[in-house]
């Protein structure tokens, strides 16, 4: 299907389908709902090239998310995600711009937000951790117009082009689940380390594995952390942790540093009595897994999600396709035996 074709099946000219699909000039009602009818029964796409070169610049996509070795690397497989797909519509009239922000400063992160709002983009990939500081921000984009993706995290009552992400319930849930498998009949605490407890993901995988854990009746204990402290949890900080509960059936750890926990329960020097579950299969999880020094890791597929997210904002805004509201990343578990 070609314009031209479109403009022979409706009875108008090449220059109304034209107007029609890069909505410039003025078109009858009548006439567009014919176009646009055709449009979509034929399921045309507009090329991507001549599109570019009608604008006479290129689509710019933006990424605004935490350091790439922050949250021990998390981010840097999310921006790998991204870097592929960017190389992938590099020829097709869009480039992608990542800007990267210190989760634990104020300042650098209000600084890298304004700087997308100074030079609004046609698209942006955001995670909105931290709400109390991202809410305004979302609200900023909403009021300009610009279309939004989110990644990794979501927050209620904010409706983005879509949410790439898990079912966090689910996924605390499930370490509920693993805990108990593992373990057998639990009688002495469970400790959840709920790090980054501020942000609305992390609390939702908390209140997943605490429903279990209420479900099957065993102890659970919360310690949780804020990542407004300005840096990430030290080892030291999980070793007084554990010296005061010198007896758990096992920690579940909320996000990506069940590896520290994992080196304060080595610096003990004697052998690790409780099970380790945490999430993200970044490389000191992977190797602290493969060696046996954690028990399972939930995985949140990071790279399939930046991809994900930046081919979905070509395919809406380039190309005009819909997109889905919600990308649900399964629950991956990985054990020593499977992992990759």
């Amino acid at each position: 299907m070609t314009v031209r074709e479109i403009a022979e099946l409706a009875g108008v000219s090449i220059g109304t389908v034209d107007r029609v699909l890069y909505k410039r000039g003025r078109v009858s009602a009548e006439t567009k709902a014919k176009i646009e009818a055709i449009i979509e029964r034929y399921q045309f796409t507009p090329n991507p090239v001549a599109r570019r070169l009608k604008r006479n610049r290129a689509y710019r996509f933006c990424a605004l998310i935490p350091q790439g070795e922050q949250d021990a690397g998390y981010w840097s497989q999310i921006l790998a995600g991204i870097n592929e797909a960017a190389s992938e519509i590099a020829a097709l009239g869009a480039e992608i711009e990542i800007i990267e922000f210190d989760r634990y400063s104020q300042e650098k992160y209000q600084a890298a937000a304004d700087s997308i709002l100074e030079k609004p983009p046609d698209g942006l990939i955001f995670s909105p951790i931290m709400p109390d500081r991202t809410r305004p921000f979302i609200e900023k984009i909403q009021a300009s117009g610009i279309p939004c993706i989110f990644v990794d995290a979501n927050l209620p009552g904010v409706e983005p082009l879509c949410a790439i992400g898990q079912d966090f319930v689910r996924g605390g849930y499930l370490a509920g689940r693993l805990m108990h498998l593992f373990a057998g009949k639990i009688r002495k605490p469970v400790a959840v380390l709920d790090l980054h407890g501020e942000d609305y993901h992390i609390i939702q995988r908390r209140e997943g594995f605490l429903q279990y854990a209420r479900e099957h009746h065993f102890p659970a204990l919360v310690q949780e952390y804020s990542g407004y402290k300005g840096t990430e949890i030290s080892v030291e900080e999980i070793s007084r942790f554990l010296r005061k509960n010198p007896e758990l059936t096992g920690i579940f750890v909320t996000n990506s540093m069940a590896h520290r926990v994992a080196q304060a329960a080595k610096n003990r020097r004697k052998p690790r009595d409780f099970l380790l579950i945490g999430y993200d299969l970044v490389p000191n999880n992977h190797l602290a897994l493969s060696e046996g020094r954690i028990d399972a890791i939930i995985s949140q597929r990071p790279e399939y999600q930046g991809r994900e997210a930046l081919l979905n904002l070509y395919r809406r805004i380039v190309l005009e396709q819909q997109i889905p509201k919600k990308v649900d990343i399964p629950l991956d578990m990985y054990v020593k035996e499977n992992i990759p």
